[in-house]
């Protein structure tokens, strides 16, 4: 048999084979079949012996076949077998490209197979591991020896989706303490629907008792007429996020406009050219930077409307609204907001048409700013406006004599301007607690009838809760903000027993209003059933007499029911149904036209 090309330009001139030594093989991965002829004409070669036993790398239990019928195995045999003479007439560079290529082989093959060998006996090892789970569960239900390939294939893979949902949960939460919240979250029951934002029980007992007029706040906003919202904004109380949500987050008919890179925004009244709104984001600082209840009260009207429009609209009602904070958190914003160079230089302080003198309103700091402060210094001034500065700002100061002090003393005044600013705070239209961002939103909703888009979201990560400070100075700031404590903590009852009469006020419309469709329901399906009833038997004139009684009487039935049944819908269902006679006849038209009244009724209340 005739060498290929490729072998005879590899050997050269024909040799005689040694006996002793092994055979010599060329091109062992395209003709295999050929080498393994050609070593195996050849006696007492290595082909020969090959035949004899399984391939190199193949246990004794192998059903090898013979070698010409597998050409790929006898082939790498061959290969292995006659290496040493092949790369002995080969140039010394091909040696050393040939080694390189059987060295990567190698590595790969070996490589392949340990990941094989070693998946298996991780197969193996899970399913003795949960083998031993399930018999210890379920007892002699479960036996891992019979279960077959598809079951193996099902715990592997819940076994892979647990490890890769573990690896997940470390990849979206690394902290413990995540970790535990969702662990508490499997195991603790249903969350309890009455529980409040701040994680305090919604079901407090009331310390103040409040009328019901002070609890119901219904305000009759017309926004296509004259009243006017007039938003209080006091510092670090969450204002600035509550006076966009009324510019960018309310349904209205005619929505603000509000354009790129402005702050303000537009509101007009539909149909008009005049704003519904006095806010920062509408009419800008118009009284002043974070004007006062004193300020507003006396700057608005003359802002809003001239000697001339007030004379025409005497009638023109001021709603105002606000947002309180708890003092100690507010307190700590307003610090760390004056470290990076708040000054408010722009604020008025207007009392009684004039504003305070430096010798009555003194500064804090000498520079441009009080930037870089430390909390101590903040504290130690006792000129700071950060101190009370919720019940100043809601209160009337002219009944205390603007900023000068030397009117009334110390304890009176204190006294004076707590009670004013309880008194202008309960008779506020509206007014929210940053720390219950969706209880704010139902109570304005509720109070002038107007609907945000989207809901508020309680952000309970701010620059205050950032501050680590210590019971002292938490005492001491306290101290500082005695009236602001004092304020806040009747605000928080204020408002939540508002929210609490609100829902239930809700609840008992609700209920009423079921019971009212219920009835009125009934009473047109009697209604219409008597009817029917009673236009049957007199379309049927040839009965029995002996049955005339009792159909007489129960004519005297439905005409006794039917009204007491009208009695109890609704006026403008009273006033129809008191067009049509009880006796009168009518024809069957009739009949199936109130069939789908009824009909329509039910449809109506769906």
């Amino acid at each position: 048999m005739a060498l290929p090309a490729c072998a005879a330009r590899a050997l050269g001139p024909p040799l005689q084979p040694d006996r002793e030594a092994p055979a010599r093989t060329t091109c062992p991965r395209r003709h295999s079949r050929v080498e393994a002829e050609l070593a195996a004409s050849r006696p007492g070669s290595v082909a020969a012996s090959v035949r004899a036993g399984p391939p190199r790398g193949v246990s004794r239990g192998f059903n090898s076949q013979p070698l010409l019928d597998e050409p790929l195995k006898a082939s790498s045999s061959l290969a292995g077998a006659a290496r040493a003479p092949l790369f002995a007439l080969l140039a010394r560079g091909r040696r050393r490209r040939m080694h390189d290529l059987r060295r990567r082989w190698d590595l790969g093959s070996l490589c392949r197979a340990l990941l094989t060998r070693g998946l298996a006996a991780l197969g193996h090892s899970l399913k003795h591991v949960l083998g031993a789970i399930f018999s210890k569960i379920f007892g002699p239900l479960a036996s891992v020896g019979n279960m077959d390939e598809k079951s193996n294939k099902l715990l592997l893979a819940l076994v892979m989706l647990f490890l890769f949902a573990v690896i997940v949960l470390q990849y979206v939460c690394p902290g413990t303490e995540c970790q535990l919240l969702r662990l508490q979250a499997f195991s603790s029951p249903m969350p309890d629907p009455y529980r409040s934002e701040d994680e305090s029980s919604a079901r407090f007992v009331p310390r103040y008792n409040f009328s019901r007029g002070d609890l119901l706040r219904k305000v009759d906003f017309d926004i296509k007429g004259d009243d006017l919202i007039v938003f209080l904004h006091i510092q670090k109380t969450g204002g600035t996020t509550f006076g966009r949500h009324l510019v960018r987050n309310i349904q209205l008919e005619q929505p603000c406009e509000c354009r790129v890179g402005q702050k303000k925004c537009t509101c007009h009244r539909p149909g008009k050219r005049e704003t519904w709104l006095f806010s920062r984001f509408s009419t800008g600082w118009s009284c002043g930077l974070h004007a006062d209840w004193t300020e507003l009260t006396s700057c608005v009207p003359a802002v809003v409307d001239s000697k001339r429009d007030a004379r025409l609209r005497p009638s023109r009602n001021f709603h105002y609204i606000t947002i309180l904070r708890d003092p100690v958190s507010r307190y700590l914003s307003e610090w760390r907001h004056v470290q990076r160079g708040a000054t408010w230089k722009a604020s008025l302080h207007v009392c009684d048409g004039r504003p305070p003198t430096s010798e009555e309103l003194p500064s804090c700091y000498t520079g441009d700013d009080w930037s870089g402060c430390p909390l101590k210094e903040f504290m130690d001034c006792p000129y700071n406006l950060a101190n009370n500065r919720q019940v100043r700002m809601l209160s009337d100061l002219t009944l205390v004599g603007c900023y000068n002090l030397s009117v009334m003393p110390e304890k009176q005044r204190n006294k004076v301007l707590l009670e004013s600013a309880k008194s202008n705070l309960k008779h506020m239209a509206f007014f929210g607690l940053t720390e219950f961002q969706r209880k704010t939103q139902y109570l304005f909703e509720k109070t002038f009838n107007m609907n945000f888009i989207s809901p508020f979201t309680q952000y309970n990560t701010t620059r205050a809760s950032s501050v680590e400070i210590n019971e002292e100075i938490q005492k001491r700031i306290e101290g500082l903000n005695f009236l602001d404590m004092e304020l806040y903590s009747y605000a928080k009852d204020l408002f939540l027993q508002r929210y609490q009469f609100m829902r239930q006020k809700e609840h008992q419309e609700a209920r009423r209003k079921r019971q009212e469709q219920r009835k009125f329901l009934k009473g047109r399906f009697l209604q219409t059933h008597f009817q029917s009833q009673s236009q049957g038997q007199s379309q049927n004139p040839s009965q029995n007499p002996s049955q005339t009684p009792n159909l007489n009487a129960n004519q005297n039935v439905t005409q006794n029911l039917i009204p007491n049944l009208i009695q109890n819908l609704s006026p403008k269902e009273n006033r129809e149904s008191q067009k049509q006679s009880p006796g009168q006849e009518q024809s069957d038209g009739n009949t199936s036209n109130g069939t789908h009244d009824y009909i329509g009724s039910v449809e109506k209340w769906r």
